[in-house]
């Protein structure tokens, strides 16, 4: 087959394909010269090549089958490219759609057009070779591999018009994300949810190895799928005419079986959960470029994967050998004298939001509905005296989740590892129970709130649970992902991802509308794990997120169950960060009431005058807190030393967004410099008690006036299976240690405490001979309540 006569169908669909395939070499190669109507010489070439081609032919090809679906059968569908590098593909097929035009007008439909495309691709200033942000139609970056199918599947839930083709990598299937997001089927209700299409393209290689699944035998790959429970389709070979034809059966069999699972189900309700279709498409590696160059096999082998032509500059015989590839695809029979594409080819494309790279759903903002949200009022609890009555913050947080979830059921979502009821947020199964598509037992009626009409989605699988996330955000739509803290860390790099994707999107591509926020509740946290140990001790995902761009991201730890309430209802409303909120699931004490909480939360960061001593005079010293454990030994130290020095002037300050702690310059929710020494002084100590580890409170309060004096205790990687008081003293965010501390760093107090200090040593040691003699805490720290009653013991 050739591009000459695009007279049938598949000459013009093959034809197309031969198009997307020239742009995406152009891209890879030319500065200059771009429909090669001159002689190719040295000078047309890129200074410096870079891109990636392997992956390339095997998705314009299916992207260009794909048209073709849309257009015959009007779907609704968009597209998630997995394959890493896999931008040029992309951004090719949303040129010749012509959107990509639309949003970037100097990329016209024409020669001057298409060589700004091939300059901007790579280069500084223009775009990169994964799909970001500036591509249109795509929500998925493609950094970091294993996060298509999860993406397509979040995008999916709840969008029952949508099909998501997803593109997978045959690098990108061997990582552990990919392969737990295969079971993303078992939590797809046909009744009311999309389809997702997976594609996994083997083609043989990955930089400079072979691809796992392309050399196992077929017989066991196609026990791997069916045991995922799907059904593969298999569109192999590399004989263009042949694979066309192969691929159109394979495609129209796939839309068939969707549209009738969905039928069915919509008819009845899903009786048995479905057998779901998928492509296994198998294709040569660099299909359609070199064969060889310098005797070496390039298609269909690893040197396919990135340039397969090094140096077309410097040496002839490699620009000969680009010449004769770019010129095998005929662009003076594809594009017009104009540099457009010629009408015969232009109408196969889908027109309008038809258009894959146009799809509303991978702008999600335009789609996006703000959620109705119930009065927090209803549900914050009475505080008629600070720090005597306690509550489970998590537990009424998970009564706020439920009524949220029963207002708005077509669009908000609650994800988490199998810890949903773990983390106290029992009561959102009162509005919907789990997701759940696969097998059920008697057994499960008695309490498993299991439902294939569920919206609490737990699988524990962490990465899958926030590729889910993501995905339904970004197409969107409003959710939480609720995981216990040490093993936040499992998404580490996804959140690095998603961040750097809202980061771009916000600043620089304007057609990006904002999408809701993604919201991390992290809780079981470090200061509790007294039962789990020390593999459970970890609250280093904060640093994590402290190192993104500060108008993508943001932190809170609510002191109480009011300032919970609040932080959430406040970041539920937001658009466009990650909103991560540290709150424990125990009992602990409450501090503000309703409107009291309200206001403490909207400054982030307050003065607690009640904790404090002569309060309109300069302090002695500041005791300060972020996190609800260390705000109550914070408060606990402020008691005993009130006791111990009845003129010692204390000022306490609690925080609860982080980010306030930063200077305004270099943070929207930043102090200025003024008000931040209104508060931490010039020149007095600060005692920060911190729920963390220590050095992010100096990292982000480095350039303040006072930081010198800014003493920080933290977590420091000290714990075992302790009981939750003794993991606190040998960690030194206890009372005593504070307390302690405050004695070493007020000067006056220097020569007058040595008794107050040996007390206070003295009842630390006795707090940790309890803890071994009995394997619990003393009552009188269990049940301790401001203001401490009593004088000191030991």
């Amino acid at each position: 087959m050739t591009s000459a006569s695009p007279n049938t169908q598949l000459d013009r669909i093959h034809a197309y394909w031969q198009a997307s395939n020239y742009l995406c070499a152009g891209m890879l190669y030319l500065r200059d010269n771009a429909l090669l109507r001159r002689p190719l010489h040295a000078d047309h070439i890129k200074r410096r090549i870079l891109g990636h081609w392997g992956t390339c032919p095997g998705q314009s090809f299916t992207l260009t089958h794909l048209n073709r679906l849309i257009v015959e059968h009007d779907l609704n569908l968009m597209y998630v490219c997995g394959p890493g590098h896999g931008a040029a593909a992309v951004l090719a097929h949303a040129y010749l759609e012509g959107h990509y035009s639309e949003r970037y007008p100097e990329c016209s439909q024409d020669e001057a057009g298409m060589l700004r495309l091939f300059q901007k691709f790579s280069a500084p200033g223009g775009v990169g070779s994964h799909c970001s942000p500036h591509t249109p139609g795509s929500i998925h970056e493609g950094g970091e591999l294993g996060y298509s199918l999860s993406h397509a599947f979040g995008a999916a839930f709840d969008n029952p018009d949508l099909i998501v083709a997803a593109m997978i990598g045959d690098g990108e299937a061997e990582t552990g994300a990919l392969a737990a997001s295969w079971h993303s089927s078992k939590f797809l209700n046909p009744a009311r949810d999309g389809a997702v299409l997976p594609i996994l393209h083997l083609n043989g290689y990955k930089i400079a190895n072979p691809a796992i699944l392309a050399r196992i035998p077929h017989a066991e790959l196609l026990a791997l799928f069916e045991g995922y429970g799907y059904r593969p389709i298999f569109v192999e070979g590399s004989d263009a005419p042949a694979m066309h034809r192969k691929m159109a059966r394979a495609l129209d069999q796939c839309v068939a079986d969707i549209h009738g699972i969905q039928a069915r189900a919509r008819a009845s309700g899903p009786k048995t959960r479905p057998c779901w279709p998928m492509i296994v498409l198998r294709t040569p590696k660099g299909w359609t470029g070199p064969q060889r160059v310098h005797g070496h096999a390039v298609e269909d082998s690893w040197r396919a994967h990135q340039i397969p032509v090094s140096d077309p500059a410097g040496r002839a015989d490699e620009l000969h050998v680009l010449a004769e590839w770019l010129s095998s695809y005929g662009p003076e029979k594809l594009f017009d004298a104009a540099g457009r594409l010629i009408p015969e080819l232009r109408a196969l494309a889908p027109a309008g939001h038809r258009r894959i790279s146009a799809n509303p759903h991978a702008n999600g903002g335009n789609l996006r509905r703000a959620l109705e949200l119930p009065d927090i009022a209803g549900h914050q609890i009475a505080v008629p005296q600070p720090g005597v009555h306690t509550a489970q913050a998590t537990q009424v947080l998970g009564e706020y989740l439920r009524d949220v979830m029963r207002m708005n059921l077509d669009r908000f979502r609650v994800f988490g590892p199998d810890e949903t009821a773990s983390n106290r947020l029992s009561a959102i199964y009162d509005a919907s129970g789990k997701t759940w598509m696969a097998q059920l037992l008697d057994s499960d009626a008695d309490g498993g709130n299991l439902s294939p009409t569920g919206r609490v989605m737990e699988i524990l699988s962490e990465q899958t649970l926030e590729g889910w996330l993501e995905g339904y955000v970004l197409t969107g739509r409003h959710g939480l992902l609720s995981t216990y803290e040490a093993f936040a860390h499992v998404i580490d790099s996804m959140f690095n991802q998603h961040a750097k994707w809202l980061d771009k999107a916000k600043h620089l591509v304007d057609w990006r509308t904002p999408v809701p926020s993604l919201n991390l509740l992290i809780t079981s946290l470090v200061w509790r794990q007294d039962h789990n140990g020390f593999s459970h001790q970890d609250p280093g995902f904060l640093d994590v997120v402290a190192n993104k761009s500060p108008d993508v991201v943001r932190i809170y730890l609510p002191p109480d169950t009011n300032c919970l309430l609040s932080v959430t209802d406040h970041c539920l409303r937001s658009v466009d960060y990650v909103n991560v909120i540290v709150a424990d699931k125990q009992p602990h004490l409450t501090y503000l009431n309703g409107p009291d909480a309200m206001r403490h939360c909207q400054a982030g960061i307050g003065v607690w005058e009640w904790a404090s001593t002569f309060v309109p005079h300069e302090p002695d010293v500041v005791i300060a807190c972020a996190g609800d454990i260390p705000t109550q030994e914070a408060l606990a130290a402020v008691a005993m030393l009130k006791q111990m020095f009845s003129g010692l002037k204390i000022r306490f300050v609690n925080v609860v967004d982080l980010f306030t702690l930063i200077p305004d310059q270099q943070h929207p929710h930043g102090l200025s410099d003024d008000a931040f020494d209104r508060l931490f002084t010039l020149d007095k100590p600060v005692i920060f008690n911190f729920h963390a580890y220590p050095a992010l409170i100096h990292k982000l309060c480095y350039r303040r006036r006072n930081h010198a004096n800014f003493h920080v205790h933290g977590y420091r990687e000290q714990g075992d299976v302790n009981t939750p008081f003794e993991l606190a003293i040998l960690n030194g965010i206890d009372r005593y240690s504070l307390a302690m501390d405050v004695l070493k760093r007020v000067p006056r107090l220097r020569t007058c405490s040595a008794a107050h200090m040996q007390t206070l040593l003295a009842l630390q040691a006795q707090a940790l001979a309890q803890a071994r003699a009995e394997g619990i805490d003393s009552d009188d720290i269990v049940n301790w309540q401001w203001p401490a009653a009593g004088p000191l013991r030991h």
